[in-house]
């Protein structure tokens, strides 16, 4: 009797387990966010919440995870020379100081992103800085690029050398990062990459250029070993001046020194560089201007873009807004969330367009079209996707990669299975 109760017991532990762990279980989205918001009223604290446990979670290896073949072979998609096992990321932003990225590879994403990192450590904008709008699915956060550092990417990749029996030597990092592993240095998982987002401290000058240069690249100096894709944030609603950085000049001029200090990475594979550009640089003169900056500067591609300082609709079609939230529509900072969709495609269509015909030409030259030997530009779009027929049409709009932030803070650490298997479906119906 004691054995059958024992094998129960165990059988039952196993299938427990095996639950909990899985990005598929509901309890991820019907019971574990619902339970963070009870606990924590505040948005942000709630986030730190979810980052300590599933670090925590992942220590133990008790963290959710992919099971059941999600990365099948069918959403494989070729970027910036790496086949990855699909075209979904997450954002800046829900991995600030880079402490999960291994948690967050598990739930499915073939790109994590994380940052971003200042050159300095500095606090952001006081508090609260984070809003919740549950009816409509949104967030306003005004964090004003709080930055720890993130120390944590080297202390990654020598865990990886020693877990794969390679030593804790200078040399053991080195095998990984010139990718003798055969893993990519960042993500150090196959068919995965890790992105690195960059930005500059409030404090320094906006308009000094040298001044505001020299942080992104102190950034790359430090961090570009241990990422696979660079991220140049001149975009953040949150700090003063940024986006100002997005005129052709400074930008083209903030780019070339990223990208030369790019070129310098110690290892034999160099990271990609990309821009993150505002929503709300939409006009045709301003989407030309950013797309003549990453021409002239060498950047790899752009990513279409980041929270927005404006507003919906006060009450935006199909939702009822309590309130409460209509007067949290009037807070300071960038808005994230499902209404932003339409936004993100159009501008996915525009900058494919504008940079499919190459870069501009001047009056002394002549040629035509694009050189056979010049690359395409990549496109990231991110804002508003919040489920797979929408990443299909950001694709099929002309980007690479669908990233999600917003859509995962209320759907739970199952969203991109979901979302994968949403698009494995769409795609089965045409």
């Amino acid at each position: 009797m004691n054995r059958l109760v024992g094998a129960g017991v165990l059988l039952g532990g196993a299938a427990s387990y095996a639950y909990v762990t899985d990005t598929r279980a509901s309890i991820h989205q019907w019971g574990a966010v619902p339970a963070l918001r009870l606990l924590h009223k505040d948005p942000e604290e709630a986030h730190h919440a979810g980052i300590r446990y599933i670090k925590g979670l992942y220590t133990f290896n008790l963290h959710p995870r992919e099971r059941g073949g999600h990365d099948d072979g069918t959403l494989k998609v070729e970027v910036l020379g790496h086949v990855l096992d699909n075209p979904i990321g997450t954002s800046a932003g829900i991995d600030k100081n880079a402490e999960i990225p291994s948690p967050l590879f598990a739930l499915g994403p073939a790109i994590v992103e994380v940052g971003g990192v200042t050159p300095h450590p500095q606090e952001g904008n006081p508090q609260p800085r984070v809003f919740r709008l549950p009816s409509q699915n949104a967030l306003i956060n005004r964090y004003g690029l709080n930055s720890e550092g993130v120390e944590h990417l080297r202390q990654r990749v020598r865990q990886f050398a020693y877990d794969n029996g390679l030593g804790l030597s200078p040399e053991s990092e080195r095998i990984v990062l010139d990718g003798d592993a055969q893993v990519p240095p960042g993500s150090l998982v196959p068919g995965k990459l890790l992105a690195v987002q960059v930005a500059k401290n409030k404090f320094t000058p906006d308009s000094d250029i040298e001044a505001v240069a020299n942080d992104y690249v102190t950034c790359v100096n430090h961090l570009a070993k241990y990422a696979d894709i660079l991220v140049v944030n001149v975009s953040s609603p949150n700090t003063p001046g940024l986006r100002d950085l997005q005129a052709t000049g400074p930008l083209t001029a903030i780019l070339s020194a990223v990208v030369d200090a790019a070129k310098s990475t110690e290892r034999k594979s160099k990271p990609a560089v990309m821009v993150k550009v505002s929503p709300d640089e939409d006009s045709d003169a301003q989407i030309d201007g950013i797309c003549s900056a990453v021409w002239s500067s060498g950047v790899d591609g752009i990513i279409v873009g980041n929270t927005t300082k404006k507003r919906p609709d006060p009450i935006p079609k199909g939702y009822i807004m309590p309130p409460r939230e209509e007067k949290l529509l009037a807070e300071m900072g960038g808005y994230s969330g499902p209404q932003m969709f339409g936004r993100t495609l159009d501008l996915v269509k525009r900058y494919r367009t504008k940079l499919d015909q190459g870069p501009p030409t001047t009056p002394d030259d002549t040629s035509a079209g694009r050189r056979s030997d010049e690359k395409d530009k990549v496109i990231f779009a991110t804002g508003g996707i919040t489920n797979g027929e929408q990443c299909l049409q950001i694709l099929n709009a002309g980007a690479s990669v669908c990233q999600i932030y917003t859509a995962m803070m209320y759907g739970g650490v199952g969203t991109v299975t979901r979302m994968k298997q949403e698009m494995r479906e769409a795609m089965r119906r045409k």
